[in-house]
């Protein structure tokens, strides 16, 4: 079983590309066996998933007591049988655990959701989950700054470190799926006990958990982004997305098999969205279940994960390498030459459209999700104008060169990025991307616009090197993503009419109209003065380099709040100035007043640039 299990493991070590990653993971499937009962083993950790990801700011003592109420209510989910659904314990479970935090002051902060509580059950729900937040400031469980520490609890079993790497990442990701958490917990505990018995245990801790790191932060941005999409738009567009990410894994499956497939898994996501991370774990279990019984019509790729106990099972089924398409079965010409389109897609419409959307996938492996959902898009309005046509044919036999140019606009806009970026060097794209965006967003504060495009510049800094194609798909994956948490940020605390419009009227085209937004010509900047816009205090001199960096870019960010239609070469040189400032009045012993002296030849200069 060892042999198997460690072939097997090398499908999902495909994926993660990471030979330390692929240690630990590997060492902790090995310390796994197939169990009937694995949720019931694990049934008090998966609760207190649920818990910490709603209360998180409950401590670890008092999450667990909570945990201790909700045990008995959870027992009853364990015992589903393989072909019911969960979705009867979700609603359950999560209505007695809602009513448990409005009925005990003493377990959470009840006024922090007593408008919550002052609501019936659906609408409860949905207000505790408006709370949850992605929140970078909890305690790093991935930051080990004494290692012999570690050890000795983990020896001693104060706390488990895997209890303790489930709650602190439970709380700082609340939209991470449960049977990742788990995953990744055995992941870590493995790595934590590997590294107790090395003689540098600091630098073991290092190499070991920077990669769980790195997997938990991207897949976490992924769960919470699929989530929004459920949220955000109708059924229609959450089924789509997983039609096509199903297809271009197994591209072999017959349309029916990954339809049916498709809707299990939009219905899965929407359980795991809502919360109820027991629900959730069953759920995955019994898909993987019924997955690895259909391998083999659906993917010869995912034979390997099969063997593997849970959890790793789901998780390297959802990692594995995308399989190769049988392209034998009817042309996709059909769809655009065939003289009975029109009858097709006005009496079945959505099975049409959803057929279209499986064969185009399946013959363009190469294309990210967000154009091929573009193309389905172009299609479909296609086929809504040329249908009332006396000649529809005529019409919609134009639908390929239609569906070229769609990707071709947006590989090009892709291109133009990366070209953008070469001739500029990381920290200059970044400054031209907030001169962008706060032009498309200036109700921002110059924080939240230097974070959010940091993390552009970064998908830059990794997507642009690629080759040609890779480059494309690396780009629109990472955009939908920090896109997305700009449309929830949009969500929380709306922003303005074009963003509003960009994040809600289409999934598909998302990107191309932030790309195209303009200069918000309804926001009217607060006068701030020069002396407010920059910044010269002494703690300057105290600062890294990233800290410097950052309050150059916010000087520009609130430069062209003020001045949204001056020219960009006079924000450049206002910002050059201050850095050059600061470097040079930092390196003299009286710093302060240094910086007040030259920084009034800075301020002339802002001053002339604001008219003021």
């Amino acid at each position: 079983m060892k042999t198997v299990r460690t072939i097997s493991f090398l499908v999902f070590f495909s994926y993660i590309k990471c030979q330390t990653l692929q240690r630990s993971l590997l060492d902790a499937a090995m310390q796994h066996t197939n169990s009937q009962n694995y949720l019931e083993e694990n049934l008090r950790a998966v609760t207190s998933i649920m818990v910490a990801q709603f209360l998180q700011k409950l401590t670890y003592e008092k999450v667990q007591t909570i945990v201790k109420e909700l045990l008995d209510l959870s027992e009853k989910c364990k015992s589903l049988k393989p072909n019911e659904s969960p979705s009867e314990c979700c609603h359950q479970l999560m209505t007695t655990f809602l009513e448990h935090i409005c009925n005990n002051q003493g377990l959470a902060d009840r006024h922090v959701f007593s408008d919550c509580c002052n609501t019936n059950n659906s609408a409860r729900h949905k207000c505790f989950l408006s709370y949850k937040k992605d929140v970078a400031g909890y305690s790093d469980i991935f930051q080990i700054s004494n290692p012999e520490q570690i050890c000795e609890m983990d020896k001693e079993n104060q706390v488990p470190v895997k209890e303790k790497f489930i709650y602190e990442t439970s709380r700082k990701h609340p939209f991470l799926y449960g049977p990742t958490i788990l995953t990744m917990s055995a992941c870590y505990e493995t790595a934590v006990q590997s590294c107790c018995r090395e003689e540098n245990k600091t630098k073991c801790f290092q190499i070991k958990l920077e990669p769980i790191r790195k997997y938990v932060r991207e897949i976490s941005s992924r769960h919470h982004h699929l989530c929004e999409i459920g949220i955000k738009f109708n059924h229609k567009v959450a089924k789509a997305v997983e039609l096509v990410l199903l297809t271009k894994k197994q591209p072999k499956a017959n349309f029916s098999e990954i339809a049916k497939l498709a809707m299990d898994i939009k219905n899965l996501h929407h359980i795991c969205c809502e919360g109820n991370a027991v629900a959730c774990v069953l759920g995955r279990s019994q898909l993987m279940n019924y997955t690895c019984s259909k391998q083999a019509t659906l993917s010869s790729k995912i034979t390997p994960c099969c063997e593997l106990p849970e959890p790793f099972r789901g998780e390297c089924i959802i990692n594995s390498e995308n399989d190769k398409p049988d392209l034998s079965s009817l042309p996709l010409s059909r769809f655009t030459e065939d003289q009975f389109v029109c009858k097709q897609f006005t009496d079945k419409q959505d099975d049409f459209l959803q057929e279209f959307l499986y064969e185009y996938s399946r013959r363009h492996p190469e294309l990210a999700v967000p154009v091929i959902l573009r193309v389905d898009t172009v299609y479909q309005n296609l086929l809504g104008k040329c249908c009332k046509l006396e000649n529809p044919l005529e019409c919609y036999s134009h639908g390929e060169e239609m569906f070229q140019r769609v990707v071709h606009e947006s590989h090009e806009h892709v291109k133009n990025q990366c070209d953008l970026h070469e001739k500029l060097g990381d920290s200059d794209f970044h400054d031209r991307l907030i001169v962008l965006y706060t032009k498309k967003a200036p109700q921002l504060s110059a924080q939240e616009l230097v974070i959010f495009t940091k993390n552009m510049a970064a998908a830059a800094t990794k997507c642009c090197p690629l080759n040609d194609e890779q480059q494309f798909v690396c780009m629109e994956n990472s955009a939908k993503l920090i896109l997305g948490a700009l449309c929830r940020r949009h969500e929380a605390e709306p922003i303005n009419a074009g963003v509003g419009h960009c994040c809600d009227d289409s999934y598909a085209f998302r990107k191309p109209c932030f790309d195209d937004l303009q200069v918000d010509g309804t926001y009217i900047s607060p006068h701030l003065s020069c002396d407010q816009v920059v910044n010269l205090n002494e703690d300057l001199c105290r600062a890294q380099e990233e800290e410097l960096q950052t309050e150059k870019q916010k000087l520009l960010s609130n430069l062209v709040k003020q001045e949204p239609y001056a020219a960009e070469m006079q924000f450049q040189s206002v910002i050059v100035d201050f850095a050059h400032l600061v470097e040079m009045c930092c390196q003299t012993e009286k710093s302060e007043m240094c910086l007040q002296e030259e920084g009034s030849k800075l301020i002339k200069k802002c001053q002339s640039l604001l008219g003021g």
